[in-house]
């Protein structure tokens, strides 16, 4: 009702039992009881059977549906422009993972047919991904260092480097981890634990990958100069220290090729970018790796320039074979933070294009089809695989729409495996060095987070910047333990140190807000009426908190008064009794006569008790504050403990003690246990009327 400029509500003033008649609160729950739900769960049907397979294995269900004549051509042609950008990246990610490079073409096939039956996102494209692959190459270069497999030449005296039994290893190694890698994401999946990568925060997510590009970049930098580096995995691991002590033996070959290349590479990928629109397909300039390969070929740059060479890919498919069980107690950890990031990338990824193309993705179905995909590689001698954003990106702007592009990329994948790989022998070390330079482009734009996060939220900064931090000058697998501490500290800290605000009502509307922030909201303020509010839930932590900032905002120190309302009564005690003992003395000493008269006159001590009494009241601290009630907007509250009743409880009675009724508003539904000394009254602020 809109009165002269006045904004009035008429209605009842509600508490908590006569709302729930109002409104006809339900007395009985509408969920079954927990026995007819075990009993449900283990009942067995055939449509819930089939709901079960079809969730399980969605191939089943998009499967048969799948429309030749709207899909074909177009996860066709995604799938050859995917593939053709698996083979150097498997080449390159391979060598990160301190594995041979014909193992990251084995892990840009297995898993990502894996992932055709398992997977639910239409749009990623599962293999190697640079992150993963430096975290994998940290675990088997650690484990298996170069230092343990020098042998001494019985020529010369020298010491020769075993290769074969060093790559034996780290393969054995890398796909030991992988499995135990999987298994953790195939239970976290069948536990329906998909929330867990809730905890990993965008801007942690985000600051840790870049962290890593930086790691993968200077893992990179001995390719890019032509020179053998030693490994640093402990705390400030700095690739860069023993980089800048071999400079003086920098291979100038390598040198050229790897500017050659950069140049060529930047120059057609920002050509992709600014024509995007009008080119049918971005140009595969990935096909460098060959050109490269047939000008290493031909001007014998190995042999002449010593420049480092991919060497050997075996023709053909390996066995599978079981992973060495004895690794998994000292690469749990590693593997368990591998799962973790590698799902969060996953998921992330995943959730975005589902988001854009209309489609969901089911987060604990990715879990499953992420632990298939690096169980089942595994055992194929595959190492740690998760979606790459640059080719979820080609497979989505290629015109790829379904699961099947993954196939045709494996096909492609499996006739280089079979015919063409041993081809790529003579392909320069630096080349695969440019093209995880250039792929890394994604990650390093989050570089611009910075600006973005100083102006939307300061606390989202220090975690994006912490993360960064960490992650460079600590291992991967302990910046991400010491990042993700962080981000929780900066979680707690925020719920300890929130903002206490005075409400107070916007003139004509049903509004209410801080009255500090707010000049016509303060000017206009309801008498008598303190509205408190906290930004977020009182709890164990920071309900010491609450009180002091209720006292302080609302400029009554309840301990004070109470203890000047304590002395005050003491004092009228002490007085009456006094008065009241020389009345009795003064009797004994006056005839009843006299006594009569005196009372007829007016007792002087009368005077003074009766003038006392006026200025005091009833006992009430009227002359201290003008305030007559109190409401708690608990609304931000979304549980409630034992110590926010036991508080909650003292503010009742404190306020009482003053004279201020307290009331509750904005109480959760059943979050809040009633205590019979405290009573809750639902007074919307929507909805009050002061006169």
């Amino acid at each position: 009702i809109q009165r002269s400029s006045e904004f009035y509500v008429d209605r009842n003033v509600l508490n908590e039992i006569s709302l729930d008649e109002v409104a006809r609160k339900r007395t009985f729950s509408i969920k079954p009881p927990l026995k007819e739900r075990v009993k449900d769960s283990l009942r067995c049907s055939v449509p819930k059977l089939k709901r079960s397979v079809l969730g399980f294995l969605p191939v089943l269900s998009w499967l048969p549906r799948y429309s030749l004549r709207d899909n074909a051509l177009g996860d066709l042609t995604s799938g050859i422009s995917v593939g053709i950008m698996h083979l150097p990246m498997g080449l390159a990610y391979s060598l990160l993972a301190g594995t041979p490079p014909v193992y990251g073409l084995y892990t840009s096939f297995y898993p990502v047919l894996v992932y055709i039956i398992f997977g639910t996102s239409k749009h990623i494209s599962m293999g190697t991904f640079a992150v993963t692959s430096l975290m994998v190459g940290t675990v088997t270069q650690t484990l298996a260092p170069n230092s343990n497999y020098m042998t001494l030449n019985g020529t010369n005296g020298t010491a020769v480097l075993d290769s074969t039994a060093l790559y034996n290893d780290r393969v054995q190694i890398a796909s030991s981890l992988t499995v135990l890698c999987g298994i953790f994401q195939f239970a976290m999946g069948l536990l329906q634990v998909g929330f867990i990568a809730t905890y990993l925060s965008d801007p942690l997510v985000r600051g840790y990958t870049t962290g890593a590009g930086i790691q993968v970049v200077l893992s990179q930098l001995s390719s890019t100069f032509g020179i053998s580096t030693s490994l640093y995995t402990g705390p400030l691991s700095q690739l860069l220290i023993d980089v800048c002590r071999h400079l003086p033996m920098t291979n100038i070959g390598a040198v050229v090729i790897t500017l050659v290349s950069l140049v060529v590479l930047i120059t057609v990928k920002e050509l992709n970018t600014c024509y995007a629109k009008k080119l049918p397909a971005p140009i595969p300039i990935e096909l460098i790796v060959v050109i490269g390969t047939i000008i290493s070929y031909y001007a014998n740059l190995n042999g002449l320039y010593k420049v480092a060479v991919v060497g050997q890919i075996p023709r053909g498919l390996l066995a599978p074979r079981n992973p060495d069980i004895s690794l998994w107690g000292s690469v749990a950890g590693s593997a368990f933070a591998l799962a973790i990031v590698g799902y969060a990338i996953s998921i992330s990824l995943g959730k975005t294009f589902g988001l854009k193309h209309g489609y969901k993705v089911d987060s604990n179905q990715e879990l499953i089809a992420l632990g298939a995909c690096n169980l089942v590689g595994g055992f194929f001698q595959c190492h740690f695989v998760t979606p790459a954003l640059s080719r979820s990106l080609l497979q989505e702007t290629t015109g790829g729409k379904t699961q099947m592009v993954g196939l045709v990329s494996s096909v492609f994948m499996l006739i280089i495996i079979l015919e063409i790989g041993t081809l790529f022998q003579q392909l320069p070390k630096a080349v695969l060095a440019c093209i995880v330079y250039v792929n890394l482009k994604g990650i390093f734009v989050q570089f611009w987070d910075i600006p973005a996060l100083w102006k939307s939220n300061k606390v989202d900064l220090m975690v994006w910047l912490v993360t960064l931090v960490c992650t460079i000058l600590l291992n991967l697998d302990m910046g991400l333990a010491v990042a993700v501490a962080f981000s929780i500290i900066t979680v707690i800290v925020r719920s300890q140190l929130p903002n206490y605000y005075i409400l107070g009502r916007v003139p004509g509307t049903e509004i209410y807000l801080d009255i500090d922030a707010y000049e016509e909201v303060r000017l206009k303020k309801i008498p008598g009426v303190i509205i408190f509010r906290s930004s977020t839930t009182m709890y164990y932590t920071n309900a010491e908190l609450y009180l002091d900032a209720l006292q302080k905002k609302s400029g009554i120190d309840t301990g004070k008064l109470i203890t000047q309302k304590k002395k005050r009564e003491a004092e009228e005690k002490r007085q009456a009794k006094t008065e009241e003992n020389k009345a009795k003395k003064e009797a004994k000493k006056l005839v009843n006569w006299a006594f009569e008269k005196s009372s007829e006159a007016g007792f002087p001590g009368d005077d003074l008790k009766t003038q006392k009494s006026s200025t005091n009241g009833d006992g009430e601290m009227g002359s201290s504050h003008n305030k007559h009630t109190l409401i708690l907007d608990l609304s931000t509250a979304s549980f409630v403990d034992t110590v926010t009743l036991k508080t909650l409880r003292n503010i009742f009675k404190d306020f009482k003690e003053i004279g201020i009724a307290t009331y509750l508003t904005g109480c959760q539904g059943e979050c809040f246990i009633i205590q019979a000394d405290v009573v809750c009254v639902q007074l919307y602020l929507d909805h009050l009327t002061w006169s």
